[in-house]
């Protein structure tokens, strides 16, 4: 690692949507201009490719020579990373990032290489194409029908200090392979009709421009929050879509996504989880909205928020977004008097963010009336206990001579009433006691006294009071209760959101990235707390709170030993009553993940030992047998006192040779079936011709097979889809098993049959003995590393391992690998593969 005083290295990537665009070429023509300048540059490893307007821009320039590495009969040449560490220079370019490196070389990929030397404080050229990216396999092989086999992870080119994209036009790119400038003559034709077709080209360099806006667009949202920038930048179209849950909803989304597709834009769909009321929305309809959005590309987020207009300007000023869709209100014209609604306060406060009104058939579903709900309720409710009175005092002054004092004494009901619902209790107490003061005072008699000279009116001034408490206690009752039930619907609502990241297999990092969108955090961390420390489990976001010290809210989970950290808004009180409940549900992931962790290994400790103790037990045998053999072979040929004849000393050398042969055989067995335990074999499928392949496996084990085995094969299908030396390997086991327990005769036949569910083709292989065959019961363990039908009686050597090995390389290869019963007697191997097709192979290249 380097040094405090020697900063990590800078890693520079050329990307390009296809080989042939100039990537080689640019890096090149970058590091010379840098050698120019006084850099010390050198050569790790570049792939010219035989183009030799790019190989003459290595001229003058130091290469390091590279380490020569055999692999299946061929020498590969790889970058010698010692060599370049030992000559540490300022720069080196290294070709081809998502290169895997032969068997044997430190690193598997090269990209790991490249890490290393970045490390060591070296700067780093490298170039890539963006079919190679880790997360766009499964696309570019939809798009083009070619699977990568060599890929890089997303984010080591996203932790490129640069990235330079060299793009050129398909129509120029496919001219220049037409002209010989990137394959060879032989190879245009078939590049042209496959990989290089002008559709083809099209989509990799949309990918490849796509995906470097992305990349373009993380570094300014980073930028942005550094420097606490919540002014909206119209660097990029994005356009974000509120939604309520309600019925509405999935129309509102597929607008919104027509207006984003008009301008390229990238499309948000927001939910306000608020629990007020309003709206009959619940998890279902969000989970339904969720896979809506994710129909056209976009994603749903969920955030909690009591001001609904204030977080949804909030929510799209923290995406950066320049538009945002609403549907219009529900709300009747005389609502809007009292309350202007979303709509109207998010077109007041947007900004220079665009806001869109989207018409909807429920705009004409009116909700039902909530008085409380309007801008009088709480402070407007103590000027209308005080003015209702009056104002209605001087309406009867003016009809006095109309009205008796029932029906005024009725209306001063009705204005107490309609405090009452307003108000609460206090204000609602005022206004009786002014309304029976002014009802007392202007229309009792004696008029203008409070003198009451009727006891029926008494009684009337004293009922009002009570009635006016009475109701407003009600309403306040009502209010309390229909809050609660606000909350627990709320809190229902997060719940169930949240339980549906579980259900969906979201896992502990699935659920804290749902905390840390629904509460607007920059970050959620889970730590375990013990008496003196803290440890964090698992984090999301940008720099996680550590400890609780450093978190802005805490919320420890049930049981105490695990603590929710946020670092973001503090989270409110009611909130956390949910978070605790979430909190909990991470505790019991991250301990259900411990549990599992543990429960593997130990699992894999015991296979581990079951498989030591059977392999010591068909080891002590099976190895010293050849061994023993070979040992007495060799001394008694070096014995002086022994004169041995021709023919005697021509079979103990053949003894010494059959008894090395299968100490080969065991021990390539053995470690083959360490590979495939490891999982470090890596197959290269391609369009295989099969006659050869198993020429080349029949050989193999006739060569050190006793006596003259007698191989027969009839082909009936010559080419498959599969990795020709795995399945060389695969079919020696087969061969070498059917000869060693089925006699000396064996047959190998291939046919061409149609898949089990489509109308694909498979090539099926059998390797047919005529031996005692296999019992049914037995034939589900044939494939079990070390086991051996008959081990009690074993006459033959081998430590139970060529099946095995079979298998794992057929399932290596894509196929599959089963036993049957030979018609008439004996064992038949069945192996799968897929059949010829007609795609190209994925191209060879770098720029």
């Amino acid at each position: 690692m380097p040094s405090a005083e020697e900063p990590r290295g800078q890693l520079e990537v050329f990307l390009g949507c296809a080989p042939g665009v100039g990537k080689t070429y640019e890096m090149l023509a970058r590091a010379r201009t840098l050698a120019d300048e006084g850099v010390d540059v050198v050569v790790g490893v570049v792939e010219t490719h035989g183009r030799a307007a790019t190989a003459a821009l290595l001229d003058g320039l130091e290469v390091i020579d590279r380490v020569p590495v055999e692999y299946r009969g061929t020498v590969l040449l790889e970058m010698d990373l010692d060599a370049v560490l030992a000559r540490e220079p300022e720069l080196v370019l290294v070709d081809e990032l998502a290169h895997s490196n032969a068997p044997g070389m430190r690193h598997e990929k090269r990209w790991q290489d490249i890490e290393e030397l970045r490390d060591a404080g070296i700067d780093v050229l490298s170039t890539v194409n963006i079919q190679h990216f880790e997360s766009l396999n499964d696309v570019v092989a939809r798009i083009t029908g070619v699977t990568q086999r060599e890929t890089v992870p997303d984010a080591v080119v996203r932790g490129a200090d640069q990235i330079e994209l060299v793009d050129i036009e398909p129509r120029a790119l496919r001219q220049r392979l037409a002209q010989g400038k990137v394959y060879d003559a032989g190879r245009i034709d078939g590049a042209l009709a496959n990989f290089f077709r002008q559709g083809n080209l099209t989509a990799l360099r949309e990918l490849a421009l796509l995906w470097l806006a992305d990349r373009v667009d993380d570094k300014l949202a980073a930028y942005r929050a550094a420097n606490a920038i919540t002014e909206t930048w119209e660097a990029r179209e994005r356009v974000v879509v509120a939604v309520t849950g309600g019925p509405e909803s999935a129309g509102l989304i597929r607008r919104a996504g027509r207006i984003a597709s008009r301008s390229s834009a990238e499309l948000l769909v927001v939910h306000v989880v608020r629990g007020d009321g309003l709206t009959n929305r619940g998890a279902a309809d969000v989970g339904g909205l969720r896979q809506v959005a994710a129909g056209i590309g976009a994603r749903l987020y969920s955030v909690v928020g009591d001001d609904v207009p204030e977080t949804l300007l909030e929510f799209a000023r923290a995406m950066n977004a320049t538009q945002l869709v609403l549907g219009t209100s529900r709300r009747s014209r005389w609502r809007r008097l009292f309350d202007e609604g979303v709509g109207a306060a998010v077109v007041r406060d947007s900004g220079r963010i665009d806001v869109h009104m989207v018409t909807h058939e429920k705009a004409a579903v009116r909700n039902r009336l909530d008085i409380r709900d309007t801008r009088f309720h709480r402070p407007g409710s103590w000027i209308l206990a005080v003015l209702a009175p009056l104002a209605l005092t001087g309406v009867l002054a003016l009809t006095n001579e109309y009205l008796g004092f029932t029906s005024q004494s009725a209306l001063f009901f009705v204005v107490i009433l309609a405090v009452a619902l307003l108000g609460g209790v206090v204000p609602a107490a005022l206004s009786a006691v002014m309304s029976g003061l002014l009802l007392n005072y202007f229309f009792a008699a004696p008029t203008f006294t409070f003198t009451i000279a009727e006891p029926d009116n008494i009684i009337t001034l004293a009922v009002m009071l009570i009635i006016a408490v009475a109701i407003a206690a009600l309403v306040d009752s009502a209010t309390v209760r229909r809050r609660q039930a606000q909350r627990a619907g709320r809190d229902a609502e997060l719940l169930a959101l949240f339980s549906s990241a579980v259900l969906d297999g979201a896992g502990v990092s699935g659920l804290l990235q749902r905390v840390r969108e629904t509460y607007q955090q920059t970050a959620v961390a889970v730590a375990r707390k013990d008496d003196r420390t803290e440890t964090v489990a698992h984090s999301v976001g940008e720099n996680p709170p550590l400890t609780a010290a450093e978190a802005d809210t805490v919320c420890p989970a049930a049981g105490g030993e695990y603590q929710l950290l946020l670092r973001g808004p503090e989270v409110g009180a009611a909130d956390q009553r949910v978070l605790a409940a979430v909190a909990s549900q991470v505790a019991a992931a991250v301990e259900r993940d411990r549990l599992e962790a543990e429960a593997a290994e130990a699992d894999e400790l015991a296979r581990t030992d079951e498989l030591r103790r059977a392999l010591l037990a068909a080891v002590s045998h099976d190895l010293r047998t050849p061994l023993a053999a070979a040992k007495a072979a060799a001394s008694s040929l070096r014995s002086p006192e022994v004169v041995f004849s021709e023919e005697d000393t021509a079979e103990l050398l053949a003894t010494i040779e059959e008894s090395v042969d299968q100490l080969a055989s065991l021990v390539g067995n053995l470690l083959d079936s360490s590979r495939l335990a490891a999982g470090v074999v890596r197959p290269r499928r391609t369009r295989t011709y099969l006659p050869e392949v198993i020429h080349r496996a029949g050989a193999a084990v006739s060569r050190r097979a006793p006596g003259t085995p007698e191989i027969t094969v009839d082909i009936g299908c010559d080419w498959a889809v599969t990795d020709a030396g795995l399945l060389e390997r695969a079919l020696a086991n087969l061969i070498d098993n059917a000869l060693r327990h089925g006699g000396d005769a064996i047959e190998i036949r291939t046919e061409s049959v149609p898949a089990d569910d489509s109308d694909e083709r498979r090539c099926r292989i059998r390797v047919i003995d005529h031996g005692p065959g296999i019992p049914a019961e037995e034939r589900s363990r044939v494939f079990t590393p070390f086991h051996q039908y008959g081990d009690q009686n074993r006459q033959t050597s081998g430590v139970g391992l060529g099946l095995s090995v079979a298998s794992g390389f057929v399932s290596a290869v894509g196929g599959t690998l089963a036993v049957a019963q030979t018609p008439g007697g004996g064992t038949t191997m069945v192996v799968e593969l897929p059949a010829e097709h007609d795609r190209a192979d994925d191209p060879e290249g770098g720029a």
